[in-house]
């Protein structure tokens, strides 16, 4: 999706109180003062700092964004990060407080010392507000270690997770079990350690390797070589659809079918996201056999049971305000037939998103307080609601369904996940229960895919200002999902993505940015955009800098389908190519 109107930002001042005092310059250009808050953030102790509007006007939303840890001498330290809850402020009235607790993640990284962070108040891409926090690092407890020896590869590759070796003993000769040991790199940036001693790297070169166990220390070098392996693509097809934005896409055997989104200024006429096209996929450019028309202004998914037998087209904006579904026959694909419209059941707020799993189809409604309704499709054309779900806060977004597991990917109130005839929780699709959830994503939880022979979740975070990350979410324990690596690109934000398990390459739809291939390949950690893992990208050769500029490059959804990958282009339609490892 793309942004949602935001509200407008008024002539007023912003305070963000933490310890010490400043002055910080509001979008009007008038000085206000940070309220004096004392204290630190600690590993076993938030810091709440306070959000004030002194002035007239009601604003938001706005994002509180924390920067990195560091050191005396302004080294990141790698491991360690604030979280602010909440990240995102929907609004404040003129003359309120909004409360935001900064969390420590990762401090055991941290020595007993100083170290210092930034926190930032941002509206509408402008920072109208920063301060400095401080955080204090956690005291080595007392160690019985006496002599400790490191043990690693001589050499590794860049991006490879190694779990370093610490033999530590006693006075005494006996092996101290589990000593606690602290890590450092040098150069500081050369890659990131966890407490546990897994180190994956992200530079090449040589990089030496410490630890300490109380005041006794070892270090080791390693030679880090380059990780290699590159993807080349070739555009074999492209079918153009100018007329308007194109939205999600679907295929299936033979055939594609992209929606369509918001409105296409051609010539001074607009052109409304009120069709689905259908195409027919073969050796050169697709070719489109139908374009239906419902009610809406945007439709934005498609999707088609496994069988091929059955497609679905969300609406929103609708002329008459029912929205809901259209439900289609593909018995003949190239010549979709309207089986009949979902209506009701509060579909009035309009559908974004659908997923079909059997004979359940899953649909997310727009609004917050609306979440998740599920029907019982076994007659198309007497759908049944069989089950609602909402998180308690935020809006939804998407939904995916994949081995009874229904994953929700739910804005600011992160990935959920429910159990729907998994077993795990005794849950169904017509009793979804809940069986754990992820808040600490950033916000604005996009998309996910879900990898069940890895226990992974690849999260897609939609921010156009921070930018937005992919994050890649351990949920091998579904109770206790915990986020362990991510990616990014510079100056813009991802968007859907597509996993060939096979192969561990993720494709990852990235607006200006086009498609991005990643390598998941071995086990995550880290930042994977420093690691070399990015095998290549595709976008064309007149991209443009912005998404909606033109008819540059603007990467929607990618979808791999019989050797070939399939991209929704928002400004030119359905683009084929072919990707090759070399």
């Amino acid at each position: 999706m793309f942004p949602r109107p935001r509200t407008a930002l008024a002539a007023s001042m912003l305070v963000l109180a933490a310890c010490g005092d400043g002055v910080a310059t509001a979008p009007d250009a008038t000085l206000v003062a940070f309220t004096e808050v004392t204290g630190s953030v600690r590993p076993d102790a938030p810091l709440a700092v306070e959000l004030r509007n002194g002035g007239s006007d009601r604003f938001g939303p706005i994002r509180i964004l924390t920067g990195e840890i560091l050191d005396p001498a302004d080294l990141s330290q790698v491991g360690a990060r604030l979280i602010p809850d909440p990240s995102i402020v929907s609004t404040l009235a003129p003359g309120a407080t909004a409360r935001v607790e900064l969390r420590l993640i990762g401090g055991e990284a941290l020595g007993l010392e100083t170290y210092r962070s930034r926190v930032t108040a941002r509206i509408d891409g402008a920072d109208v507000a920063t301060v400095d926090v401080e955080v204090v690092g956690q005291e080595a407890p007392s160690s019985p270690v006496a002599t400790l020896t490191l043990t690693a590869p001589e050499s590794v590759r860049r991006g490879d997770v190694v779990r370093l070796g610490a033999a530590a003993v006693d006075p005494s000769g006996a092996a101290v079990e589990d000593p606690a040991i602290r890590w450092a790199l040098d150069p500081a940036d050369g890659g990131w350690i966890d407490a546990d001693g897994r180190f994956v790297a992200y530079r090449e070169g040589p990089i030496r390797i410490t630890a300490r166990a109380g005041s006794v220390t070892d270090a080791i070098e390693v030679t880090v070589m380059p990780r290699g392996g590159r993807m080349d693509f070739t555009l074999v097809g492209e079918g153009l659809e100018t007329e308007r934005f194109t939205s999600d896409l679907w295929v299936h055997g033979g055939f594609a079918w992209t929606g369509s989104w918001g409105v296409r200024q051609n010539g001074g006429t607009p052109a409304f996201g009120n069709q689905l096209r259908t195409w027919r996929l073969g050796a050169g450019d697709p070719v489109a056999t139908d374009a239906l028309e419902v009610d809406a202004r945007t439709t934005n998914d498609v999707k088609v049971s496994d069988d091929g037998a059955l497609a679905v087209v969300t609406h929103e904006g609708s002329q008459d305000g029912l929205n809901g579904v259209t439900i289609l026959d593909l018995a003949d694909p190239a010549d979709p037939q309207v089986v009949g419209r979902l209506i009701g059941h509060g579909l009035e707020s309009g559908v974004h998103n659908a997923w079909i799993d059997d004979h359940w189809l899953y649909l997310v409604l727009d609004g917050v307080g609306s979440g998740l309704r599920v029907f019982d499709i076994a007659d198309p054309a007497n759908p049944r609601r069989v089950a609602s779900y909402w998180a308690g806060e935020s809006f939804l977004h998407d939904v995916l369904v994949r081995d009874g597991l229904a994953f929700l990917s739910h804005w600011n109130a992160g990935l959920v996940i429910l159990d729907v005839g998994n077993g795990v929780a005794g849950g169904r699709p017509d009793a979804p229960v809940e069986v754990g959830r992820l808040r600490d994503l950033g916000g604005q939880t996009h998309n996910v895919w879900y990898w069940p022979d890895r226990g992974l979740a690849f999260v897609g975070e939609e921010d156009f200002e921070t930018p937005g990350r992919m994050h890649v979410v351990d949920v091998s324990d579904l109770g206790d999902p915990r986020e362990i690596a991510t990616f990014a690109v510079p100056t813009t934000t991802p968007h859907n993505f597509w996993l060939d398990e096979e192969a561990a390459v993720l494709y990852l739809g990235w607006y200006a940015a086009g498609v991005r291939a990643l390598d998941v390949s071995g086990e995550l950690m880290g930042e994977l955009d420093r690691q070399g893992r990015e095998l290549g990208s595709w976008t064309r050769p007149d991209a443009a800098p912005a998404c909606w500029s033109g008819m540059g490059t603007c990467t929607w959804a990618p979808q791999l389908h019989e050797g070939r990958l399939y991209l929704a282009d928002i400004n030119r339609g359905l683009v084929v190519l072919e990707p090759r490892i070399r």
